[in-house]
């Protein structure tokens, strides 16, 4: 008998440990492949993030939520599709949304130096930081780029491993995303009214994530008052596991970590370099079945280098991976296409791609009369 994905199934996510996997330890690369090749997602422990540290970084973050809506409308940037600065709520909407824009408010940052040249191209999403006035007295900007680049560096190792995994070099995908458009993101889940509660709204629909691999250091759940709240019930990240002929949806999983760890998962474009060997996670953010209630959390996104192709590896060029994921696209370019997607770019930027120079002949002939 087959399952429905409204089932929690009680799969069991693998929990890597970062120092024994940076040593190549066998078994981590094993729990390592399993994770990321059937589930889309692992946990990992020996991380380095300072709770106490994220904890001051979300109490900052809740302060600047809390603003006025004119003073976080200023730092509102939809001329850089809102990779930096503020997004506001009902603005980015999953693929598969049916419309329905995620219940949330964000602050996009990069903790990486941007390439002059790479923002010449991608001006959007290698776009300068933007901060609040009192980023540096708040202590946000500092607690932000600090998580943000800790946050990148355990998603570097993390990569080498999964090469190792792989059978790969160890540098394949360190050497693919270095110099991509690397962006940290802090999010606001936003409290329900008592009429949308059981009314099916989610603070973020069921999606997977574009770029290469994702990192997430942990939520906290508040009552509007600021006190923590335990979450109770179904509440708080789930992932979609690989379908199977016994369960052709595929299984409905828990994701959120284990005390002391944290997450990482798959995005899409790691899925097509290896051909659909590590799966991109479907995975939506639910709130708890009452009212009141907001969250805090933090996500990192590892990028490939836009000038990178995004396609199979040879060693997963397989018939059936090259009819999935062809064809072969700039990084940047499926970036911006998934953007345009999501509702966070307009649309007529895809007919720009590559022939800006078309209009030359048109102002040519203008000026002829013609």
């Amino acid at each position: 008998m087959t399952s429905t994905t409204s089932e929690i199934h009680e799969l069991k996510v693998p929990v890597i440990d970062l120092d024994k996997l940076r040593e190549g330890d066998a078994d981590e690369l094993a729990n390592l492949a399993y994770g990321l090749g059937d589930l889309g997602l692992i946990h990992i422990k020996n991380h380095g993030i300072d709770a106490e540290q994220l904890d001051s970084f979300y109490a900052a973050f809740q302060e600047f939520c809390a603003k006025p809506m004119a003073e976080k409308e200023s730092l509102s940037q939809a001329h850089v599709w809102f990779q930096r600065g503020w997004t506001p709520p009902d603005t980015e909407k999953a693929v598969l949304a049916g419309g329905q824009p995620d219940f949330k408010e964000c602050y996009f940052a990069t903790p990486e130096e941007i390439d002059p040249f790479l923002q010449a191209e991608y001006p959007q999403i290698f776009a300068d930081n933007i901060w609040p006035a009192d980023a540096q007295e708040s202590g946000f900007a500092d607690r932000y780029l600090t998580i943000g680049r800790q946050l990148h560096q355990i998603g570097l190792s993390l990569l080498e491993g999964t090469a190792q995994a792989l059978k790969l070099p160890k540098d394949t995908f360190t050497r693919f995303v270095q110099g991509g458009a690397h962006v940290t993101r802090a999010l606001h889940y936003l409290p329900l009214q008592e009429s949308q509660v059981d009314t099916g709204v989610r603070w973020g629909e069921e999606h997977t994530d574009f770029n290469l691999l994702t990192l997430l250091p942990g939520g906290r759940f508040y009552y509007e008052n600021g006190e923590a709240y335990t979450p109770k019930g179904v509440s708080g990240l789930y992932l979609r596991a690989r379908a199977d002929e016994q369960h052709p949806q595929g299984r409905r999983v828990k994701g959120s970590a284990p005390a002391g760890c944290i997450v990482a998962q798959v995005g899409q474009q790691l899925e097509i370099l290896t051909g659909g060997k590590l799966l991109a996670t479907p995975h939506e953010i639910l709130p708890p079945n009452e009212a009141g209630v907001h969250r805090s959390s933090m996500a990192h996104f590892i990028h490939s280098h836009p000038h990178q192709v995004l396609m199979p590896f040879e060693q997963f060029k397989t018939p059936e991976a090259i009819q999935a994921y062809r064809p072969p696209v700039l990084a940047g370019n499926y970036s911006l296409k998934t953007l345009v997607d999501i509702g966070l770019a307009p649309s007529e930027e895809l007919d720009k791609l590559g022939y800006r120079h078309y209009r030359r002949l048109a102002e040519q002939r203008a000026q002829e009369g013609r």
